[in-house]
C-alpha cells in the first residue's frame, strides 16, 4: 500500500486483523459460554470487515486480483471455523 494509506485503510485493516484473535482470546477468558459466543460474533464481524477492506484494496489497485482473492479465500476459511466454533459453543449451552 502507498504511504498515503499509512493512517487510513492500512491502519483500519491492521486493527481489524488484530481484533479477530484478540476477541477470541478475550471470549475464552469469560465465565460463560454466552459471553464466549458474544466475543466469537465480534470476531466474525471483524473478519467480514477485513474481507471488505481487502476488496477495497483490490479495487484501488493495492493488491492484484489474485493476491486479494487468495487472502479472501483464507478469510472465508477462518469465518467458517469461527461459525463452527460458535455452533459448538451453543451446543454446550444446551447441554448445561
Amino acid at each position: 500500500m502507498p504511504n498515503t494509506e499509512k493512517f487510513g485503510l492500512y491502519s483500519q485493516l491492521s486493527r481489524a486483523v488484530i481484533s479477530i484473535p484478540s476477541n477470541i482470546a478475550e471470549g475464552c477468558a469469560k465465565d460463560s459460554q454466552k459471553e464466549f459466543i458474544r466475543f466469537l460474533k465480534i470476531s466474525l464481524g471483524s473478519s467480514f470487515e477485513v474481507e471488505t477492506q481487502i476488496i477495497i484494496c483490490i479495487e484501488l489497485g493495492y493488491f492484484t486480483k489474485d493476491e486479494g482473492e487468495s487472502i479472501i479465500e483464507k478469510i472465508n476459511i477462518l469465518q467458517k471455523r469461527i461459525n463452527a466454533l460458535t455452533k459448538y459453543a451453543r451446543t454446550q449451552i444446551s447441554k448445561a
